[in-house]
């Protein structure tokens, strides 16, 4: 696999608070750090980032299905990004996360909530805690407690799960303890060269008054919110519609994609932070919003658009939501509002739906949930799944489908109409948990904005009309209300039910049937009005913990061994002596397996440079230039490698250099020991 050069430098009241907000003493800001007069300090602002990294090597990816697609290294961390916002004259809080994940299970939701109990108490609980993912293909699987999202990765696998839940606990633990006076600022721009819909036909079917909305057929709306401690800038989250799917399922390298590489850039390049130095620093999230149809590849297949290279793509389409964001951020306005959130759990499989919101206007239901036959063909523009299955089957096709099919009874089969139904899985989740029943339902208000968290992936029309639902009830401008995608739990897509009938990859994983929209606009209008009417709202039934019921099939580490004659952190293939700025240093250790220890919050690979007579880190694995890949050598002797590159910008800086390894191995009787291995020196020439 080709990785591009790197990149070029850019044009680079006391009582109150006292009482209910007595986790965090902090008092009113000095006049000399005081924001602007024209935005008070009304809140208590706090941020955090955290790894989420989980293993490493050979765990299946999670986003594309392909059983083919294991984990052999990494070219960049994950990372969890969280914000604490308070309004100190109501006391109210809550917390905002996006995590360089495909999704957030309901698994991880239960997960952080219970180590935010622990620390926490009720500070942070279901109704005040938004957990989101950047929805990135190019990570390692296995965190989800429904077979369904696991299967393509041989079950559920914990270290992963173990990472994921500790690191985002951990990014809220630090955006808490980061708590300080500041202000909000709101902006909103558009950007037109980042996406487009690759369900083109589906999208075609709805309403003139839908499509008007969206004359290209693309949602281009940036909004960002602007945070700022005292007189300094903190944060940001901006929200954009695409699809974090420019590296495609060839790829085994776990990566945040272009939303990863965006908030990366943002923070590493513009703002200096250097995440392995664990200090309060600048954090910028690159959330989703209703990105079900809308594509990274602006040539209509994986990897391709604007170049051939999946890579520079990710660089490119990163690069053009960060230029917007930071452009949008500038002309921020400071907003005043307070913080609030409701949130009700929904039998999604149960609803019954009123006229006012179906298409024929007569009450309809949703259906337990049924994977459609076009679910296995998986979206062509953005990775096709199982060969011989294709968008738009309303029926079964015996010569493919029979070996898989699942029989569905009629009375289901007739509610899913006209899905060809090939897996009846709400029926199989009455046994053993297949995909998820009862979902949470939230609406968070930041200020001004408010984030109807969507517990799915939904079209940019779907996304359109639970926003004017909202809006409605709410009594506030449409702009001001954003779907909030791959929020708190997944359950796969959400169509319009004009693009349902279409029966694309989208429609066919629209799990609760054609009025799944229609009950989600239902339920949302009613956690809206008890956030409107400052009621509270009934919490329904919450899922049940599934964590003692998860499985695998996947191997462990059963010990490591180096190659004969060496020992874990010998170099195997040493550096040449000089590199011109642009070409590549390659370096291979004997090393462990990276299961042993997946090094959350650390690294497997510095390249440090001299500097009066010291070593320093200026490089590790969670940087855009290196890349740290682990390759078994033999199966029965334990041993294997880890592949050290470092792409040489043309920036960097002439000097000695050296590449060091750090890994973890495991012996006969399971115990796991870390080492070192150090490259020898070599000079970068200008």
């Amino acid at each position: 696999m080709h990785l591009p050069p790197s990149r070029s430098p850019r044009k680079l009241s006391a009582l109150v608070l006292a009482t209910a907000l007595g986790a965090v003493a902090l008092g009113a800001p000095s006049p000399a750090s005081a924001a602007p007069a024209a935005a008070e300090a009304d809140y208590l602002i706090g941020r955090g980032i955290a790894d989420v990294t989980g293993e490493a090597a050979e765990t299946g990816m999670m986003g594309y299905s392909s059983f083919d697609q294991k984990t052999s290294g990494i070219h960049q961390r994950q990372r969890s990004r969280a914000y604490v916002v308070a309004d100190r004259a109501t006391g109210k809080r809550v917390v905002y996360v996006n995590a360089d994940l495909a999704m957030i299970f309901q698994s991880v939701r239960q997960g952080v909530l219970a180590r935010l109990q622990e620390r926490y108490g009720s500070l942070y609980g279901e109704e005040n805690v938004l957990l989101s993912a950047t929805h990135t293909h190019s990570s390692p699987g296995g965190y989800s407690h429904h077979v369904a999202y696991n299967l393509s990765v041989l079950g559920f696998q914990n270290g992963t799960y173990r990472a994921i839940v500790d690191g985002i606990a951990e990014s809220v633990a630090k955006a808490h303890d980061d708590l300080k006076p500041g202000t909000i600022s709101l902006g909103t721009g558009t950007l037109t060269n980042a996406s487009v819909n690759r369900s083109r036909e589906a999208f075609d079917r709805n309403p003139a008054a839908d499509r008007a909305a969206f004359p290209d057929g693309i949602d281009p709306a940036m909004t960002v919110l602007r945070f700022r401690q005292g007189d300094k800038d903190a944060g940001a989250i901006s929200w954009f519609a695409t699809h974090n799917t420019s590296i495609t399922n060839k790829n085994t390298l776990i990566s945040p994609d272009n939303k990863g590489y965006a908030a990366y850039a943002w923070e590493h390049d513009h703002e200096g932070v250097r995440y392995l130095d664990n200090t309060p620093g600048f954090v910028a999230a690159f959330p989703n919003t209703n990105a079900g149809d809308m594509s990274p590849n602006l040539n209509l297949k994986p990897g391709s658009g604007p170049t051939e290279d999946e890579f520079e793509n990710t660089r490119i389409i990163g690069e053009r939501q960060l230029d917007k964001a930071r452009e949008v951020y500038a002309g921020a306005r400071p907003v005043t509002g307070g913080v609030d959130a409701r949130l009700t759990y929904v039998d999604m499989e149960n609803v019954t739906v009123r006229g006012q919101y179906t298409t024929d206007g007569k009450d309809q239901r949703t259906c337990p949930a049924v994977v459609g036959a076009s679910t296995l063909a998986g979206s062509v523009e953005d990775g096709p799944a199982i060969p011989g299955f294709e968008e738009g089957m309303r029926t079964p096709v015996a010569s493919i489908i029979d070996a898989l099919r699942i029989d569905t009874p009629s009375w289901l089969a007739t509610c899913q109409y006209p899905k060809a139904s090939l897996v009846p899985t709400g029926l199989l989740s009455n046994v053993h948990p297949v995909t998820p029943k009862i979902l949470p339902l939230q609406i968070m208000r930041i200020g001004e904005l408010y984030l109807v968290a969507g517990p799915g992936e939904f079209t940019i029309t779907a996304g359109l009309r639970v926003r004017r639902t909202v809006a409605q009830e709410l009594g506030v401008p449409l702009e001001r209300v954003l779907l909030q995608g791959y929020a708190n739990a997944y359950s796969q897509y959400v169509t319009t039910p004009e693009e349902y009938d279409t029966q694309n990859y989208e429609g066919g994983s629209t799990l609760y049937g054609r009025n799944t929209l229609p009950a989600y606009q239902q339920e949302y209008a009613r956690v809206a009005a008890s956030l409107r009417q400052g009621t509270p709202i009934g919490r329904g039934t919450a899922p049940p913990d599934e964590s003692a019921r998860q499985f695998t099939f996947q191997t462990g580490v059963v010990y490591d061994n180096p190659p004969l004659g060496k020992s874990f952190g010998s170099v195997l293939t040493g550096p040449a002596s000089s590199y011109a700025r642009g070409s590549t240093a390659t370096v291979e250790f004997a090393t462990g397996h990276p299961k042993n220890n997946v090094r959350r919050g650390g690294t497997f690979l510095e390249v440090q440079r001299l500097e009066a007579g010291k070593w320093v880190r200026v490089l590790d694995d969670g940087d855009w230039e290196t890349t740290y890949r682990w390759t078994r050598i033999n199966g029965l002797t334990g041993t294997s490698k880890a592949t050290v590159t470092w792409d040489i910008g043309p920036d960097t800086t002439p000097g000695t250099y050296r590449i060091v390894h750090h890994g973890d191995a495991k012996n006969l009787l399971g115990k796991i020991t870390p080492f070192t291995g150090t490259s020898p020196t070599f000079t970068v020439t200008g």
